[in-house]
């Protein structure tokens, strides 16, 4: 063999190495990712994105954030980098925000309430939707009217989600006493109407919602109730009795974890209520629980804890009281308790 046969195999071996050495460090990062320790806080900055909830996207070791502002989803690194997930200009302000595993596909809920871009006089407080997305993509796959699913003319305000096990959603509303059910087709009902559950005159009602052993728990803000709604009976809808249940006004966000719990946060949005992490246990299938912990938060107006890396938990704050005051602001923390 020639020495320019000699000088081109070599070229051809190493570039073949190298080749293969990019291949392997292109997977490496998201296997390697997984045993990386949770971040304590991160920070993260994007212009005006006030996100109000969010999920961990352990596919893409991410995590999924909604925003009140743009109504987008963007996709937030445990380094704080954003990048944009979801941009559907039939959104225009995203609260509640869930991962349906079965079909891979984020859910998110679609409202007005007078903080987005998109907002308006005609609209503020007449929007209750619920769109569904390609987890890779940002793809649409449906977006469902729940408003019109109503058809009562009155005030709508979609806000949390609950996802069962075969990808049915269900939705609370803060404007109307009503929880949703939405096929994974996107075809909607309404599960339950019960007047027990309207808000305070101008105030938020139905909040945060977690699906217990068949059963929904719900949270409402204006009041700290707790309610458990069975799914095979949902007329049978029950307040849940609550020992030491006076720290939970201003309810937000809920978040079901592992162990069987519920843990929640609380605010101070609009003056009320504290801003605090709270944890809740039933020993009796929820007819009544117990409140187990209270945490101050370090930051003002949380709105809702994520399940991040490595079994750990976040806590979700933006600023909301700024932006609803007119001031939003670019940054959010996300902060492990």
């Amino acid at each position: 063999m020639s020495n320019r046969q000699h000088r081109t195999l070599r070229r051809t071996l190493v570039a073949a190495a190298f080749a293969a050495l990019l291949g392997t460090v292109g997977t490496l990062p998201a296997a390697a990712a997984a045993d990386c320790p949770a971040p304590a806080v991160i920070t993260g900055h994007a212009p005006t994105l006030v996100p109000e909830s969010g999920v961990w996207d352990a596919s893409h070791h991410r995590f999924l954030l909604g925003s009140l502002r743009h109504g987008t989803v963007s996709a937030v690194g445990t380094d704080g980098s954003v990048r944009t997930l979801v941009q559907d200009p039939a959104l225009t302000e995203i609260a509640g925000l869930r991962i349906d595993p079965v079909h891979h596909r984020v859910l998110v809920t679609d409202l007005d309430n007078g903080v987005g871009e998109r907002s308006s006089a005609a609209t503020f407080g007449k929007i209750a939707g619920i769109g569904a997305y390609d987890l890779d993509t940002g793809r649409r796959i449906f977006h469902t009217d729940l408003a019109a699913v109503a058809a009562d003319g009155g005030n709508h305000l979609a806000n949390d989600i609950a996802v069962g096990p075969d990808g049915t959603a269900y939705v609370t509303d803060s404007f109307a006493p009503v929880v949703y059910r939405v096929a994974p087709d996107g075809t909607a009902s309404v599960l339950l109407r019960d007047p027990r559950l309207a808000p305070a005159p101008g105030s938020y009602g139905l909040n945060g919602i977690v699906l217990r052993e068949g059963r929904l728990v719900v949270g409402k803000w204006d009041d700290g109730t707790l309610w458990q709604v069975p799914l095979w009976n949902p007329a049978a809808v029950r307040r849940v009795e609550v020992a030491g249940g006076a720290s939970l006004l201003h309810l937000d966000g809920l978040l079901g974890r592992p162990d069987g719990s519920v843990a929640g946060v609380t605010n101070a949005l609009l003056g009320a209520g504290r801003d605090a992490e709270v944890e809740l246990r039933s020993d009796d299938h929820w007819r009544t629980a117990r409140l187990t912990a209270v945490r101050p938060s370090v930051d003002a107006t949380p709105t809702a804890l994520l399940a991040g890396p490595t079994g750990s938990l976040y806590q979700l704050s933006a600023g909301l009281a700024d932006a609803v005051a007119g001031h939003p602001s670019d940054a959010f923390t996300l902060r492990r308790i």
